[in-house]
């Protein structure tokens, strides 16, 4: 499924073989032992570094995984790479609020193609239902330029972040994160921007060892939207928009990714897709006509499906996960 969808977009992926590997890594997954503790309010993610603005270049690959297909790609990731270190086994919760303007200008330069474009992000890891002023959340300016990704970011609490990019105000910020806010605050006024969609999902991620340090590899599931209350702790009903039986699989590389990881996906027959979670969640709403680069947000022979009403006792945004995924 996942190979028509991008093959009919031309977008088939080439590989690049590097250097032969000397042979398979030893040991069969990460040794930590990980619990959902560990994804706290201010982590579920391993990008940290000891300046007040967090800044990166790097190559995104994307591609569709059905849910076939995700225990045999799971253990060779498993066995080949360790877990991110703010990940535990069965993930952590991704949500973003992305900001636009009326005209949805930012959508359209992603659909356009753009060798320069950029977007405005709000952004929470873990627990969505756990959220208030304090907890911190990552504004971000994230930006390709040709075939680089760029993303900038400030960790601050929620209060300033919404002060800062709905209230259009400038918050009090550390001295090396000036000239980051006043771009935020630059855009956000200059260009009227708002909250525009939604997005959720949960994440598992692996990081590189050994040869392929500063690789970064993602599988997404579950992925949600919605386009209105954009609070992020709202208990709001989410949308699914892209099917429950399809996940997203990202390698993120400062070079180009190894052998076996495109080995990996030329055997599961997976191809390169343009997917965009926030194009998905714009178009899936009816904000914009669905480009050629939309994937099906229904499963074939049923309809859409929705998160179930959250209750005290249930998460409503928990993935349906493999059994894998549970041990």
């Amino acid at each position: 499924m996942a190979a028509a969808w991008a093959e009919r977009n031309g977008t088939r992926m080439r590989l690049r073989p590097r250097s032969t590997p000397t042979g398979p890594d030893k040991g069969g997954g990460p040794a930590r032992q990980a619990s959902a503790t560990t994804a706290d309010d201010r982590g579920g993610h391993a990008l940290r570094a000891p300046s007040p603005l967090h800044a990166f270049n790097r190559y995104e690959i994307k591609y569709l995984v059905h849910a076939s297909q995700l225990p045999a790609i799971r253990d060779e990731l498993r066995a080949r790479l360790d877990f991110d270190s703010y990940c535990p086994e069965d993930g952590y919760g991704v949500w973003s609020v992305y900001y636009d303007t009326r005209l949805l200008r930012f959508y359209w330069e992603k659909v356009e193609g753009l060798r320069f474009r950029r977007k405005l992000r709000v952004r929470h890891y873990g627990d969505r239902f756990t959220i208030d002023d304090d907890t911190i959340v990552y504004v971000e300016i994230k930006q390709r330029v040709n075939r680089v990704t760029q993303k900038r970011r400030v960790g601050m609490p929620y209060a300033d972040a919404r002060l800062l990019c709905d209230g259009r105000q400038m918050i009090r910020h550390e001295p090396g994160q000036t000239a980051f806010v006043q771009e935020v605050l630059g855009l956000v006024q200059g260009l009227d921007l708002r909250p525009v969609a939604m997005t959720g999902y949960q994440r598992e991620a692996y990081v590189g060892r050994d040869s392929d340090l500063g690789l970064r590899v993602t599988l997404d599931h579950r992925v949600r939207g919605r386009d209105r209350e954009f609070d992020l702790g709202s208990g709001a009903q989410n949308r699914l928009i892209v099917p429950a039986s399809m996940s997203v699989l990202e390698i993120k590389v400062n070079d180009r990714a190894p052998y076996w990881l495109t080995d990996l996906a030329a055997r599961a027959d997976l191809s390169v897709v343009r997917v965009s979670k926030y194009c998905q969640s714009v178009e899936a709403f009816g904000r914009a006509p669905r480009s050629i680069f939309h994937i099906p947000d229904y499963d074939l022979g049923g309809s859409v499906e929705h998160d179930p009403v959250p209750s005290p006792t249930t998460d409503a945004d928990a993935p349906a996960l493999a059994p894998s995924m549970k041990a």
